[in-house]
């Protein structure tokens, strides 16, 4: 196989293996705002109709993900009442990938180039064409001041969904401690 080959067969590889892509994680706050004050957090919960976006397991990892980032950083959860209160919304898109692939078959002599002859020839190649849907999240996190209810942080999350439940046992938590690495209140050592 030439090299030519391995780099397409590379390629096609790589652009049918889940469309896996890396999450980018944007932030916004006030910065004005003296994160240290804030000792305690509610979860506002999610945006209605969530139950037609992911399911309850899904809904549970984010939930434990984010107790387990609230509590790395000391902040006591309550039901009512947080200095922060948390609310998020999570939207699902399914997007197409198109991926191509050409063979190239030369004519024996190794190059496709007939000597002596001033053209092309001897050679054919023929390209398929594979398309793959997948789904991308957008995770957006809205933090919000307890007494002046005024928003002070935000988090715009985008990744790859895997369709696999075993995988986003892992990627939700490994997603949410990416979004939270951000947040001005950092982890107790």
């Amino acid at each position: 196989m030439n090299t030519k080959k391995i780099f397409f067969f590379l390629l096609l590889l790589i652009g049918s293996s889940g469309m896996s892509i890396a999450q980018k994680v944007e932030i916004d706050f006030d910065k004005d705002v003296d994160f240290s004050k804030y000792k305690s957090a509610t979860f506002l919960g999610w945006q209605d109709g969530i139950e037609k976006v992911i399911s309850e397991f899904d809904q549970k990892r984010f939930r434990d993900a984010f107790k387990d980032e609230l509590d790395k950083r000391n902040l006591v959860r309550v039901e009512t009442g947080g200095d922060l209160v948390f609310a998020l919304y999570l939207v699902i898109e399914q997007k197409t990938s198109t991926t191509a692939y050409t063979n190239y078959y030369g004519n024996g002599g190794g190059r496709g180039y007939r000597r002596g002859r001033g053209g092309w020839g001897g050679g054919y190649s023929s390209t398929s064409y594979s398309e793959s849907d997948y789904n991308v999240g957008t995770l957006v996190v809205d933090v919000f001041d307890g007494e002046s209810k005024e928003q002070i942080w935000q988090s715009i999350a985008t990744k790859t969904v895997s369709e696999k439940s075993e995988k986003r046992d892992k990627t939700i938590p490994k997603g949410v401690k990416k979004t939270m690495k951000k947040f001005p209140i950092e982890p107790v050592k």
